[in-house]
């Protein structure tokens, strides 16, 4: 908003303006009284977001500005509308008493809010992560930075552009930061998906960003995160610690540590992948993910760490194998698993409680909250180590008891108390002597104020006589009309009203005055003994913040083992070799979503790297190719995440990439056609295999002309079959079973189809898995499922016979002008005037109410019309 320089300018709009442009890009909510204005542009972006009246106020001379505002007590319903709409929002507060400043009041910014940066619960949603992600491009590498500050989560990992997009991909950031020379090169990458702000290029600086995390975390080196080396992941994280001082974020001691997020240690996922199995969003309106399924968390903790582990599947079998010996462990002790199911229910979210303490943000009835987390981490920690099973005793030794915290709240804090601190109520008896003394005062005053009505009612003979309070003139008696004439001389008159008359006394002024600044004084020390609290608690940072990992962690286990119960999941095996062997797999979303009494038709894959390296598989469409290369995969991976799989039997050796390119995902909105992004995603699957991926290809080239795609899914196979350095696991399913001849050349290529049943002109889908190659892809029937004209699938099914007929002849150009011609050119029922009969006969028919034997008399009418 430009600046108006106008000699006439008012104070106010100087003020305002003076802060609005150390704020650039960000929109200011000034509190004046009451109310948090917008002015200029800020108003007419907030009128339309929060729906509120615009109007205008003068700005000194001859000049108009656009104003909105909403009372400050209304700040927490409209602030998170103004945040989610993507804007940065900074809130400028008054901060001195305006009763006692002559002129106008000191203001500053106390925080900025940006879609990424929030403690408010009603900005954050409780089982998504709220991350502000941190962006540098090196020369050869792309560093990047995530962190949540509402759980004080704050990881840094560096790697290629594709690996960068898919960790974007997974972390859903809300917001990203980037230095302002970098524009053209984020824009090729994100193009707009994400809430940006540029900074300027010094700050994405080596030596400016070790130096930061270094300050921040009192180290000498960052060798013990794991991250020393990592030049541009160190950069992308020191500029995130900057951006917090630069929005006014200054109280970060919850950010206790940053982790690495190593590339090694999980399952690479590409994005078109995560997108394809749709592991945390559905990739059409309605549909489900696998998340849905396997999400039975019960603390937002939980949830939060379960999306990382659905999109971060390990690599490694010894961790791998902890997880699923805890699982089993809850799997086969339902008393167990209830009784820590129980327990989590209470917990809510310690970890954004404990990190609102450490930024001096908690209210009395969070703290509340914070205190039954931790009563009922309790039965929790006993009943882990109870269990007899070492990796959940191991678990329980690492939930901190935190008694002395436990009891401090306990003994001090009202267990019923308000939001805010200023409210009174907060601190229990016996805690305060001079907080006891000034209740007695401030509550036995009241009651004292009683004995005086009483008295006044015997002694002047007024039985209606009410004693009240306002805050204009404070304590008085109230005398009705009809008894004004017993008034007693010394009651001195305030206020007349239509029926009544009010009066103080010395006495009463003097009871108002102890009550009053009793009333004061309690307030000061109860907000004085609340702070002294969560300086207290904030010492429980570490710890709390640990105790909410492993609970997060017991919540996903515990979780996995009710998915696992509920839908008869196995515990998997998963090992090094190089083997992946599924007996009787299911899908786990489509088995959900089946109508009541259909049963999900299991298969089994057998897939490894010396016998049976590529399996092509035919099948018509429909018949449920997708779904079994789908299912493979989702098996492969909720193995390595930890969790029961959805079969009879399983082996998996383990997977260290996984590439699908599954469907036609058009990009046409940005100018790709089908097959251009068909080429793309494989080309990006064939340039990085390793001798462990699973690759899954369904219908590859059906984007462009059959021969071409023919030509190109042969020359996939082939490339894949004798790779020089890595045999490839591959599920290629296809409705070109002309790739059924590969088997023939190839060992480990082995032919495979998803059965039909042909009944008459009928097929039935029998979605089984069987060994060797199908005749044909049973185009027609599916388009006459679909409802496709009868005379388009009866023509469509005669030139397929025709050319089935000679499928010797390798002239297929002379093939296709031998083809038979259209027997009608024009319609059937132009061509002969009884069939016009017919017609009006057909047309004349109600068949909702003909009965059978009308039918039949009708059928026979018609018979003897065609035969004249």
């Amino acid at each position: 908003m430009a600046k108006a320089k106008t000699a006439k300018e008012t104070p106010l709009m100087k003020q305002y303006n003076v802060i609005k442009t150390k704020y650039p890009g960000a929109m200011l909510l000034f509190r004046v009284g009451d109310f948090y204005e917008t002015f200029g542009q800020d108003a007419i972006t907030a009128s339309k977001v929060l729906d509120i009246v615009l109007t205008k106020r003068a700005n000194g001379a001859a000049s108009h500005i656009e104003l909105a505002g909403f009372p400050h007590h209304a700040l927490d319903t409209y602030l998170p509308k103004l945040v989610r709409a993507g804007n940065r929002v900074a809130i400028c507060d008054q901060l001195e008493d305006p009763k006692s400043v002559k002129g106008i009041v000191k203001r500053g910014v106390t925080e900025l809010v940006t879609p990424g940066l929030s403690f408010n619960d009603n900005v954050l949603e409780k089982r998504h992560n709220n991350f502000l992600a941190s962006v540098f491009f090196g020369k050869d590498k792309v560093g990047v930075s995530f962190l949540d500050v509402s759980t004080g989560e704050f990881m840094a990992a560096q790697g290629s552009r594709q690996y960068i997009s898919k960790l974007f991909q997974g972390f859903a950031p809300s917001e990203v930061i980037y230095s302002k020379g970098s524009k053209a090169e984020f824009s090729n990458l994100f193009q707009d998906e994400y809430n940006t702000f540029a900074l300027d290029e010094w700050i994405y600086n080596h030596d400016f960003g070790y130096e930061k995390l270094i300050n921040h975390f009192k180290t000498s080196s960052l060798k013990g995160f794991g991250i020393e080396n990592l030049q541009e992941a160190v950069i992308a994280a020191g500029a995130v610690l900057h951006y917090l001082e630069e929005t006014e974020h200054k109280d970060i001691k919850h950010i206790a540590s940053i982790s690495r997020i190593d590339e090694e240690k999980y399952v690479w996922l590409d994005k078109f992948t995560i997108r394809n199995l749709e592991l945390i969003y559905p990739q059409q309106d309605g549909g489900v993910p696998l998340i849905d399924i396997l999400d039975r968390t019960v603390t937002p903790m939980g949830a939060r760490l379960l999306k990382k582990w659905v999109v971060l599947p390990l690599k490694e079998t010894a961790v791998i194998a902890e997880r699923h010996e805890i699982v089993d462990t809850f799997h086969q002790d339902n008393e167990l698993l209830d009784e820590v199911q129980n327990s989590l229910k209470q917990i809510g979210d310690v970890e954004r409680l404990i990190s609102k303490v450490a930024v001096g943000r908690i209210n009395p009835r969070e703290v509340i909250h914070l205190k039954k987390a931790l009563k009922n981490s309790l039965p929790i920690k006993e009943a882990l180590a109870a269990s007899g099973a070492p990796h959940l005793e191991k678990l329980a030794d690492q939930i901190n008891p935190c008694e002395f915290l436990l009891e401090k709240i306990e003994k001090e804090l009202q267990d019923d108390v308000p939001i805010v601190s200023n409210q009174g109520n907060l601190i229990k008896e016996g805690i305060d002597e001079e907080l006891d003394e000034l209740r007695k005062i401030a509550f036995s005053g009241k009651d004292y104020l009683v004995q005086i009505q009483q008295r006044e009612i015997e002694r002047t003979g007024i039985p209606s006589l009410k004693i009240a309070y306002n805050k204009v003139f404070g304590y008085y008696l109230e005398v009705s009309n009809a008894h004004k004439d017993k008034v007693p001389t010394e009651w001195i008159r305030k206020q007349t009203l239509v029926n009544a008359e009010r009066y103080i006394t010395e006495e009463l002024k003097v009871y108002e005055e102890k009550i009053l600044s009793a009333e004061d004084k309690l307030v000061v020390i109860e907000q004085k003994l609340f702070h002294e609290l969560v300086i207290a608690a904030a010492d429980y940072v570490e710890p709390i913040q640990k105790n909410a990992k492993v609970l997060a962690m017991v919540d996903c286990l515990s979780s996995f083992a009710i998915t696992a119960r509920e839908n008869k999941y196995i515990r998997p095996e998963v090992n090094d070799t190089t083997t992946i062997d599924i007996k009787a797999g299911r899908h786990p979303v489509i088995e959900k979503q089946l109508p009541l009494g259909e049963s999900y038709v299991p298969n089994d894959v057998y897939i490894d790297n010396e016998q049976q390296q590529i399996l092509i598989i035919t099948g018509p469409n429909m018949a449920g190719k997708s779904a079994l290369l789908r299912q493979t995969a989702l098996i492969v991976l909720l193995a390595q995440m930890g969790s029961y799989v959805p079969a009879k039997s399983a082996s998996v050796g383990i997977v260290d990439k996984v590439f699908t390119r599954v469907g036609a995902s058009d990009n046409l909105s940005k100018g790709e056609s089908t097959f251009m992004v068909e080429m793309t995603e494989t080309a990006s699957i064939l340039n990085n295999l390793s001798d462990r991926s699973l690759v899954l290809m369904d219908e590859i080239g059906r984007g462009t002309s059959t021969y071409d795609g023919v030509s190109i899914a042969w020359s996939i196979v082939e490339h894949l079959h004798n790779h020089q350095d890595f045999r490839v696991k591959t599920l290629f399913a296809t409705h070109y079973h002309e790739l059924n001849q590969l088997s023939e050349d190839f060992p480990r290529i082995k032919n495979f189809n998803v059965s039909v049943k042909e009944v008459g002109d009928k097929i039935i889908f029998m979605r089984k898995l069987k060994e060797g190659g199908s005749e044909h892809s049973f185009g027609i029937h599916v388009a006459q499922l679909a409802g496709m004209p009868n005379k388009v699938v009866i023509r469509a099914n005669e030139i397929m016979h025709f050319l089935e007929k000679d499928k010797h002849k390798n002239d297929t150009r002379k093939k296709l002008e031998e083809v038979p011609k259209a027997t009608y050119q024009m319609s059937l029922f132009e061509a002969d005037p009884r069939f016009k009969q017919v017609q009006e006969m057909l047309d004349a028919l109600d068949i909702n109410t003909i009965s059978p034997v009308e039918a039949l008399l009708k059928l026979n009418e018609i018979k003897k019309t065609l035969e004249k």
